[in-house]
């Protein structure tokens, strides 16, 4: 069995994931980390960032919302290492085209919850059995589970309406999962970003240029992956321990209601 922890990162290769790896890398934790394809060059780069870390770095290709391929990853994992300490389900996508709500298809809507909702819930449902059971064989066990989320989960955008509801369902499951497992003593936090410079917001970059000019964030900057990087590392050094179920809001202050 590993002597270190290990940290899961769903949608590890770019943007917030790759971040809160590298984040969780610094903390001590191997990396196991998951991407849609492990060729990439972003998952390679990675790799590169990590082992420098001092971090062991396990690349898994995994598309999540295919939920049947699940089971199998989460057993690579523990036959590899023996324990999984720290869950991050961030992996998601935008919709592939902005349409009004009353334009969007329920192909689109699929899509979008497959894999920002459905794909997130169960991955973690097969973790949390795993954590439950591994409580008696690791010492010094503190297993957690984040879940990544985002503003849209209180914000409406009738642009990209199926982004809203999957991202309103995750923060509700992450909910779900902190009171479920309370009892086992297995932690859940939502960690909620706001406008983050990643590849999903680089289409849409004039557009929150020009907002966050005209005062929509209070802060008044672009949120960066490495803001939520912090903040997961912060989870991870046990400075939440009696905080099962909060909500971290990372965007600046949009969660403020301003006159």
């Amino acid at each position: 069995m590993n002597k270190k922890p290990v940290a899961v990162i769903t949608g590890a290769s770019r943007g917030i994931g790759r971040a809160v790896a590298i984040s969780l890398a610094m903390e001590g934790f191997d990396i196991a980390a998951i991407a849609r394809s492990v060729d990439s060059e972003g998952m390679n780069i990675l790799g590169s960032e990590i082992e420098k870390k001092g971090a062991e770095f396990f690349p898994i290709g995994l598309d999540i919302s295919c939920t049947s391929c699940q089971k199998e990853v989460v057993s690579n994992i523990l036959e590899r290492y023996g324990r999984i300490d720290f869950l991050v389900n961030n992996a998601g996508v935008a919709p592939l085209q902005r349409n009004d709500l009353l334009e969007i298809t329920e192909e689109s809507y699929d899509r979008v919850m497959n894999i920002n909702l459905k794909g997130p819930v169960f991955f973690a449902q097969k973790i949390a059995k795993e954590m439950i059971w591994l409580k008696q064989t690791v010492n010094n066990y503190k297993p957690v589970i984040v879940f990544i989320s985002s503003v849209s989960a209180y914000m409406t955008s009738t642009n990209r309406s199926e982004y809203c509801v999957s991202k309103a369902g995750l923060s509700m499951t992450s909910a779900l999962f902190a009171d479920r497992l309370s009892k086992e003593e297995i932690k859940v936090f939502e960690v909620r970003p706001g406008i983050i410079q990643t590849d999903m917001t680089v289409k849409v970059k004039d557009k929150y240029d020009k907002l966050i000019a005209e005062g929509l964030i209070p802060q008044n900057r672009w949120g960066l992956p490495e803001d939520i990087g912090k903040s997961v590392a912060s989870i991870a050094r046990g400075n939440f321990d009696f905080s099962t179920g909060m909500v971290f809001e990372i965007s600046g202050g949009m969660n403020l209601h301003r006159l």
